[in-house]
């Protein structure tokens, strides 16, 4: 069988069953933008799991309520405003830009930082990485869960990761190889809007801390990254050279960036989100991956 696993990035989700409703709606949609025969047979088949670790690490939940207009409006437009463009081009955005950037070469100055959203990210993120109360372990055998049952099943699996969740999926693979010696093989591995070429997260994964070599998952055939204009949150959109040694000591077959004028149009009543993940799943770059693995798997 052939199995979509989707782990979300980090904040508070919708309960689970509402939110991987939306997520799988805009994943067709988009498909079906591009190949309305493969997105027929996605939608037919009982693929698709959402690994939901937001809600034991939050302890809280969104009002659905709240994002389903939006995602209606997302699905409902199929020629965006040039302004969709243009204002990932503006000197805001150019100074928000340097100030991750700052804080990526030189953490102790986040605190510092005048933008909420870049301390709160950090805060998360530390959370997870300082595996307090023994959160990371819990959220990582959550990841852990689906890709050992495709394993027991000899399932084909797409594993997507957007935003924190693609670290989740990252360190999950490395101990799920290396701690339970498990070969078999997600066919790829699709990050989007991912953080895992900042400095400050690759030095904290856990094969890249652990002192072991090698320090990398060998249990990932292919690995596609796709970071869409402006997303701060994927702030080094390469990484093809951040991780080349896994392609030198022949744990991965390919790893291949997309970044040249790809846009997340995603709309809320706070604005143009461009790191939020139902305007990837639409994206075209984003739905032809996903009907190019299904045809050829």
């Amino acid at each position: 069988m052939k199995k979509i696993i989707y782990v979300p990035g980090k904040n508070p989700k919708p309960p689970a069953e509402q939110h991987r409703e939306q997520l799988w709606r805009c994943l067709v949609q988009g498909v079906r933008r591009i190949n309305p025969d493969v997105a027929d047979e996605i939608a037919a088949a009982d693929c698709f799991t959402l690994v939901a670790w937001n809600r034991h690490f939050y302890d809280s939940e969104r009002d659905i309520n709240r994002i389903t207009p939006w995602v209606d409006r997302l699905l409902s437009t199929e020629h965006y405003p040039e302004s969709d463009r243009e204002s990932v081009r503006t000197v805001g955005y150019r100074l928000a830009r340097t100030l991750y950037q700052l804080g990526d070469l030189f953490p102790w100055l986040i605190p510092a930082l005048p933008d909420e959203r870049i301390r709160a990210s950090i805060r998360d993120t530390e959370l997870y990485f300082s595996n307090r109360d023994n959160i990371a372990c819990q959220v990582r055998d959550i990841q852990k869960q689906p890709l050992r049952e495709a394993a027991t099943r000899d399932d084909k699996v797409l594993l997507i990761g957007h935003s924190m969740g693609s670290v989740i999926a990252f360190d999950s693979l490395w101990e799920l190889h290396h701690l339970e010696n498990m070969q078999h093989c997600v066919d790829c591995l699709v990050t989007i809007g991912s953080p895992l070429g900042l400095n400050y997260v690759q030095k904290r994964l856990v094969g890249l801390r652990s002192g072991r070599t090698p320090n990398y998952p060998g249990n990932i055939r292919h690995w596609v990254n796709i970071s869409a204009r402006g997303d701060l949150v994927a702030l080094d959109p390469d990484l093809a050279n951040d991780f080349s040694e896994m392609i030198e000591q022949q744990h991965i077959e390919s790893i291949t960036d997309h970044r040249a004028g790809i846009f997340n149009h995603y709309r809320d009543e706070k604005g143009l989100n461009v790191h939020k993940s139902y305007g990837y799943l639409v994206n075209p770059v984003v739905a032809r991956t996903i009907s190019d693995w299904w045809s050829n798997t």
